[in-house]
């Protein structure tokens, strides 16, 4: 069964922000998103612990904290370490990858360019992790 989700979007490019939240307001499930410019805000919100994300999104190349520093401060931390992190990325660096994969994340998505294509790569992304079981949940 199927069940919303409490997502940590890290992203700081505002239009990428928009169409991230314009496909799940297409979707059946109402998921609540939590929104971050950059890895340090976003380890500023986790650190409040008001809400433990059930999975994180972010970007890779960020301002101050870039996505491989936020993940290996996160992967550092005995609380945080076992939340799904996703890349979400223009990036199809091989290193980028692999240096992700290696600090323990759970996927690797490329930002397709045609929209049509990212409505469908979000949406399944979205659906899969909607019936796992999470930690937080």
């Amino acid at each position: 069964m199927n069940r919303s989700l409490n997502i940590l979007l890290i992203e700081d490019d505002a239009i990428e922000v928009m169409k991230f939240n314009r496909v799940l307001s297409t979707m059946d499930l109402k998921h609540k998103i939590i929104e971050a410019n950059n890895g340090e805000e976003a380890l500023t919100i986790l650190k409040v612990k008001e809400i433990i994300p059930d999975i994180i999104i972010l970007d890779l190349n960020m301002p101050k904290i870039n996505g491989i520093e936020f993940l290996e401060i996160l992967k550092g931390d005995d609380h945080l370490k076992y939340i799904p992190s996703v890349i979400l990325t223009t990036s199809n660096n091989r290193k980028d990858v692999m240096e992700c994969y290696r600090i323990g994340i759970a996927g690797y998505l490329l930002k397709p360019l045609k929209y049509d294509d990212y409505v469908d790569r979000i949406k399944k992304l979205i659906e899969y992790w909607s019936c796992n079981e999470l930690i937080s949940q």
